[in-house]
């Protein structure tokens, strides 16, 4: 009884802390909107619906029936996994928030914001070596040690967890399609090596889990969800990696063409 009683309340302190930043997110996102139009510079109805939805993913993760049912069911929890920490990190990226706030923000401000963009954190975490680790070595200490069933007795731990899951989901895919900015770009074969060997260590979790769940999964829940994690997780990386060829077919495309002819060719 009072193990159930602290379950309930582990779980509704971290959806309330849970829900906070993503609702932020939106009121931020839109006031940038606002001023952007203000300043002549409107911004696309398509990047809106994108942080729109993903906001919509990432709050069905960890607010409602679904965050309730994760604490008991695997296969819920890995329905949250996929919402949280790829489906919703993909759709934010490409709304394009950094270029928005540039839009926003005053030329002085912009330039603060610029000057941190370019700083030697940004170019160490948005490497797709490190942003690689930080999201799937992650779950693979998620997964692997007891760290699975110490979250759901303590409130921080589940918190810090699941914020980790979305940041390091959304900079796992900013270091590999590049919507933004990118003061520290790398090479588009370096980041498609990189990425099958992500996708590789994310679908060798997935195999293992289905022959070893979590401590206190049970075998059958283990399977549903291990499967969840590989074709779910396909479906999403599917996503990143049709658009990083298609940014390399448009970016080499062109000179593709000045060689084949010999001079320019105009290209549409």
């Amino acid at each position: 009884m009072h193990k159930h009683i602290q379950h309930e309340i582990v779980n509704v302190i971290a959806q309330i802390i849970l829900l906070f930043p993503f609702l932020i997110g939106l009121i931020i996102y839109f006031l940038a909107i606002v001023i952007s139009h203000r300043k002549q510079r409107p911004w696309t109805v398509y990047r809106t619906l994108c942080w729109i939805t993903g906001s919509t993913f990432a709050i069905i993760a960890v607010v409602g029936p679904l965050a309730v049912r994760a604490h008991i069911d695997f296969s819920a929890h890995m329905l949250i996994h996929l919402f949280l920490g790829m489906l919703a990190p993909l759709l934010m990226v490409l709304a394009a928030p950094i270029t928005l706030i540039l839009r926003a923000l005053s030329v002085q401000h912009a330039k603060l914001l610029t000057n941190w963009l370019r700083s030697r954190f940004i170019r160490i975490i948005s490497d797709p070596v490190i942003a690689s680790i930080l999201n799937i070595g992650g779950l693979w200490l998620l997964y692997t040690t007891n760290l699975f069933t110490t979250m759901h007795e303590n409130v921080i731990l589940y918190v810090v967890i699941h914020l980790h899951i979305f940041l390091a989901g959304y900079v796992f895919t900013l270091s590999f399609i590049y919507i933004e900015p990118t003061p520290h770009r790398r090479s588009y074969l370096y980041r498609s090596v990189m990425i099958v060997l992500a996708l590789a260590g994310h679908g060798i979790l997935a195999k293992y889990l289905y022959a070893n769940p979590p401590a206190g999964v049970s075998y059958r829940q283990g399977e549903i969800g291990s499967m969840l994690m590989y074709y779910g997780g396909d479906l999403v990386d599917m996503m990143i990696i049709v658009i990083l060829c298609w940014q390399w077919y448009k970016e080499t495309c062109p000179r593709m063409n000045i060689k084949i002819a010999g001079k320019k060719v105009p290209i549409d």
